[in-house]
C-alpha cells in the first residue's frame, strides 16, 4: 500500500487530520523512550499518523529506541514519517532513505534546494521501489523561513522572475511528491501554494499552536494535514489535547 493511500485510509478511520510530532525536550534516553510511549498511547485515536525528527532518533537509535516506537505506531495503525529534511548529494541521499525505510518508517520529508538530477531523484526512485512516501519542504513554519524559501529566483525553464516556494511548489508536482511542507503560520503562503497544488499534492502543515499557527486559518487556506508536537507533547493532558485539536479541524469546512 502507498504512503498516500495510507495515510489517507488512517484519516478517514480517525476522522482526524493530525499528524503528532513526536519532538520532546532532551534528557535521559530512557526517558524519551517512555514519555513518547506513554503520549503515543494516550493520543492515538485522534491521531492519523505521527512524525519522528532527528532529537528522537539521535539518543535513541534508528535501530535501538526508535524501533520501540515504531512497532507501537504499527501495532496502532498509524502511518510514521521521518523529518530527516533529506538535503545531500543523490547517492548519501538514497541511502538515508533506505535506511529510514528499512527501519520501518512509511515517509520521509526531502529539501527541494538539492535539485532532481543527482539530487533528490534517487529518493523518489527508492520510494518507488518500496512503496514509501516523500514529502517535500516548500516553505517551512519559523521565522527566518523566507530568507531561503521567500528568495525571488529567475525560474530557468521561462527566465521569468519568481518566488522559491512557488518554484517548490512546481517542483513538488513535477515530481510527484506525496506531500507539502508549508507552515502554519504563513496561511497567506498555503493559500498561493494551494492554487498550484490544488488536490493533486497534500499540503502538510507544522506550527499550530506553540508557534503560533491557527487550525481555522491553516485549513482554511488549504492545509490538508496539520502537524503538531509541543503543543500535544508538553501538555499537562496530551490526550484531551489532541482531542480538542482534532475537533476544532473537524469543524472547519472542506
Amino acid at each position: 500500500m502507498s504512503f498516500r493511500l495510507k495515510i489517507n485510509r488512517s484519516a478517514e478511520k480517525k476522522h482526524s487530520n493530525i499528524v503528532l510530532a513526536l519532538d520532546l525536550p532532551f534528557d535521559q534516553p530512557h526517558y524519551l523512550l517512555s514519555r513518547s510511549i506513554k503520549i503515543l498511547k494516550e493520543t492515538y485515536s485522534h491521531l492519523c499518523a505521527v512524525k519522528i525528527n532527528r532529537q528522537i532518533v539521535l539518543p535513541l537509535g534508528l535501530f535501538n529506541g526508535v524501533q520501540k516506537i515504531l512497532g507501537i505506531t504499527k501495532d496502532l495503525e498509524l502511518p510514521t514519517i521521518m523529518d530527516c529534511k533529506i538535503n545531500d548529494v543523490g547517492h548519501t541521499n538514497r541511502i538515508i532513505a533506505e535506511y529510514y525505510y528499512k527501519a520501518g518508517f512509511d515517509a520521509v520529508t526531502a529539501n527541494p534546494f538539492v535539485g532532481w538530477a543527482q539530487g533528490l531523484q534517487p529518493v523518489f526512485e527508492v520510494a518507488n521501489e518500496m512503496r514509501r512516501g516523500v514529502i517535500l519542504l516548500v516553505y517551512m513554519s519559523h521565522q527566518a523561513a523566507g530568507e531561503g524559501y521567500g528568495q525571488t529566483i529567475q525560474n530557468p525553464r521561462t527566465e521569468q522572475l519568481t518566488s522559491q516556494y512557488l518554484a517548490f511548489a512546481e517542483k513538488a508536482l513535477s515530481w510527484d511528491a506525496d506531500g507539502a511542507v508549508v507552515g502554519a503560520t504563513y496561511p497567506e503562503k498555503i493559500r498561493e501554494i494551494h492554487e498550484i497544488l490544488r488536490e493533486k499534492i497534500p499540503i502538510y502543515s507544522p506550527g499550530v499552536g506553540v508557534q503560533g499557527g491557527d487550525v481555522k486559518t491553516t485549513i482554511e487556506a488549504g492545509a490538508r494535514f496539520l502537524i503538531v508536537g509541543r503543543t500535544i507533547t508538553l501538555s499537562e493532558n496530551p490526550a484531551e489535547t489532541a482531542k480538542h485539536i482534532k475537533e476544532a479541524a473537524r469543524r472547519c469546512p472542506e
